[in-house]
């Protein structure tokens, strides 16, 4: 589905140089230094995989998504997309792809998105019937018949965001890029919107390409993860690996009949404590949790008990803190 090889991007960036003399010198005679944004990117996605695209701000992320839709050409390297290299393909490319930037609409602001979903119609030139067809399940299945009708200045982002998400898919596309899909969104809408997403995976096979912040987008969404920081890839791993292998400690929550008098164990660190409650974690790699959960019950009366595994925030700032990771 997508073919990237040695792909880079170089930007020109003016210099500004200091005081009322420097401005006029750069103004006249001004001096450019190259900026490189994407650097030397290989990587290969499947159909009907969810992939996810990370990385700090300034990383890469929206500028290898604009090449790979066509919007940027690269300064060297190359991509396929469907078999169509991107920016010299780009309008046959566009009636196969669809695309959600979370902080750009392309909804119209002051017309319902009723008249969007219109335009979009003629635009990817949908047959009538099959439009009507398409455009009704979408509307079903994103539960937004109550403001179909009402124009997008007046919708919650909520709303907005899952109406953009519907206009990119009227057309049936066969990979749909996701750049921050569920940014500023509350959480019941975030889950909607991923269980929507993974509906449309499942059902029709469509492949994804997410870039987010959001650690629950990139867990409950995605099985593979490509991290990137400085235009470069610094992993590529499933996501359940990078959990493991970046980040070794687990938390406990446990309840106990009784306070444990003491509570000693190589790895075993208690972060709080409260009456018969208690948050322990653990440091896997110097005790396990069969170990741990030993000890408990063969000295304690245990009510309730949660495992928790590390959050993709963790996760990520283990990597870019460069532990066992060359960036």
């Amino acid at each position: 589905m997508i073919e990237v090889n040695s792909l880079f991007k170089t930007f020109k960036v003016k210099q500004k140089e200091p005081g009322l003399y420097g401005s006029l010198y750069s103004l006249f005679r001004p001096k450019y230094q190259e900026k490189e944004a994407v650097s030397s990117l290989s990587f290969t996605i499947e159909q009907g995989e969810m992939v996810a695209f990370l990385g700090p701000n300034g990383a890469g992320k929206s500028t290898t998504i604009k090449m790979l839709t066509g919007i940027l050409h690269p300064s060297g390297g190359e991509a396929r997309v469907l078999g169509y290299i991107p920016w010299r393909e780009r309008k046959q490319l566009s009636y196969r792809i669809g695309t959600v930037f979370g902080q750009k609409s392309q909804l119209w602001y002051h017309l319902p998105p009723s008249d969007t979903f219109e335009l979009m119609a003629r635009i990817y030139e949908l047959k009538r019937g099959d439009y009507l067809q398409r455009r009704k399940k979408l509307i079903e299945r994103f539960e937004i018949e109550p403001y179909l009708h009402t124009p997008v200045r007046k919708l919650s982002l909520g709303e907005r965001m899952r109406c953009e998400i519907i206009a990119a898919l009227l057309h049936r596309p066969e990979i749909i890029f996701l750049d921050e899909p569920t940014i500023g969104l509350d959480v019941v809408v975030k889950v909607k919107i991923r269980e929507m997403i993974k509906e449309l995976n499942r059902e029709e096979g469509v492949s994804v390409f997410l870039t987010s912040h959001d650690a629950g987008d990139v867990e409950d969404l995605c099985k593979r993860a490509i991290v990137i920081n400085h235009g470069r890839i610094i992993l590529d791993q499933a996501v359940r690996d990078m959990k493991r292998n970046y980040l070794r400690y687990k938390v406990i929550n446990v309840k106990l009949g009784k306070m444990p008098n003491t509570l000693s164990m190589a790895g075993l660190k208690i972060l709080k404590q409260k009456e018969r409650g208690l948050k322990l974690e653990i440091d896997t790699k110097m005790a396990s949790i069969e170990e741990v959960l030993q000890s408990l019950i063969a000295e304690n009366t245990v009510e309730d008990i949660t495992i928790e595994d590390p959050s993709m925030e963790q996760v990520i700032s283990y990597i870019y803190a460069g532990a066992g990771v060359s960036g």
